[in-house]
């Protein structure tokens, strides 16, 4: 028997409006985005998304969605203004019912809109946002303002309820979701890690401790390279895998240190990585090293689903994703003697204890942290609200 879609209860599905400024390729916000849209299509629901242009674009419309352009990338008063107003007329074209903002300057522009309207109003709280502006938190509290709020983890919403003074009663944790068969290692072929190691220029035979991610301070970079002197296997790899983003300056600090600490040869700086279930495998032990708590943490979730040793630090998304001991390990940030200590016990895992590690690290991720749990979670969110809707309209009658 087939089960009853997320809509089934409803008078008719949703016409489901995202906002978000762009829709690039990589970002955690932009790639929730499409995979909503395409749970919304295949549930029988509108997706439609308003953006500015962006890699993602063409992937939207394969994924039966459509694609408004606006230029929600710009923050000023003005623009967003000029924004709320053309968003309102949108919603009253396409007879939109719930707006979904996943990012701050959209999402005042969606406020302001649905207000107009009478729309239904969502965000998702993406991450903990500066404050170190005059006004920035007046400015970061529209995240809050949803009449449902999804945070991406049980941090996030304790983040709401203390910044915010959020209503517990209006959150809804909804973890990220990655995509179990892109990142299965009985799918990633050896000729795409082999193509990697060749790349990299790797040793033949050195074990590969890889640290994914764009670089910047707070990622962990530094931490990771002073750890690398200290560790016990000398002949192991460090590999930090992503792009500067014209963060010259950070990129010339870490490569002025691995200099410094005779580690030339031993630390690579690769840029972007397109292949990451690929460097995965390659890798003995991935490391997300962050000083600052991520709010979820992808690249711990992905590396569990590739069956790899993980070790995190030991604040914010990384406690829910990663079961200390057994699925990964987790180290006080900004500690390089820590970090290094827990290097060398995943280098030393025989390889019966890696496997046992690998099973348990992915039967983790396909019970919480799939696409597809995300995405149904998200439409249940819309099915509530428009049964609220629905409900209180019967209330008053005709």
């Amino acid at each position: 028997m087939t089960e009853p879609g997320p809509f089934a209860a409803l008078p008719r599905p949703p016409v489901v409006l995202q906002v978000l400024p762009r829709l690039n390729a990589g970002g955690g916000v932009e790639r929730g985005t499409v995979d909503v849209a395409a749970a919304i299509v295949a549930a029988g629901g509108t997706a439609l998304v308003a953006s500015a242009e962006g890699p993602l674009t063409r992937e939207l419309a394969r994924a039966g969605a459509r694609h408004i352009a606006l230029p929600l990338t710009r923050k000023g008063p003005l623009a967003i203004w000029r924004n709320a107003r053309r968003l309102a007329e949108i919603i009253a074209a396409e007879g939109v019912d719930i707006v979904h903002a996943r990012s701050r300057a959209p999402a005042w522009s969606a406020w302001f809109a649905c207000r107009r309207t009478g729309a239904r109003f969502v965000t998702t709280y993406h991450g903990t946002y500066n404050e170190g502006l005059p006004g920035k938190r007046r400015y970061n509290a529209i995240m809050a303002r949803g009449e449902r709020v999804i945070a991406i983890s049980e941090f996030i919403a304790g983040h709401l309820v203390a910044r915010h003074g959020t209503d517990p009663a209006r959150v809804r944790v909804i973890p990220r979701g990655i995509d179990p068969v892109r990142f299965d290692p009985a799918r990633t072929a050896a000729d795409r890690w082999m193509a990697l190691a060749r790349r990299w220029s790797l040793p033949d035979g050195a074990p590969l401790v890889l640290l994914p991610g764009r670089l910047t301070r707070w990622k962990g970079q530094l931490v990771a390279v002073e750890a690398m002197a200290r560790i016990q296997r000398r002949d192991a790899v460090l590999v930090l895998a992503g792009d500067d983003e014209g963060r010259t300056g950070y990129r010339t600090e870490l490569e002025d240190r691995i200099k410094a600490l005779g580690l030339l040869g031993r630390v690579r700086l690769v840029g972007h990585c397109d292949d990451m279930p690929a460097a995965m495998m390659l890798a003995s032990v991935v490391l997300s090293a962050s000083t600052d708590p991520e709010a979820f943490g992808r690249v711990a979730v992905e590396t569990q689903a590739m069956g790899r040793p993980v070790i995190a630090t030991d604040h914010g998304g990384a406690r829910e994703t990663v079961i200390a001991g057994e699925t990964g390990l987790l180290v006080p940030p900004n500690d390089a003697n820590a970090l290094a200590a827990a290097i060398d016990q995943a280098l030393a895992l025989s390889e019966p204890e890696r496997a046992a590690l690998a099973f348990r690290a992915r039967e983790n991720v396909l019970a919480h942290f799939t696409r597809a749990r995300m995405c149904a979670d998200t439409l249940a969110v819309y099915a509530e609200l428009m049964a609220t809707g629905a409900a209180a309209a019967a209330d008053r009658g005709p």
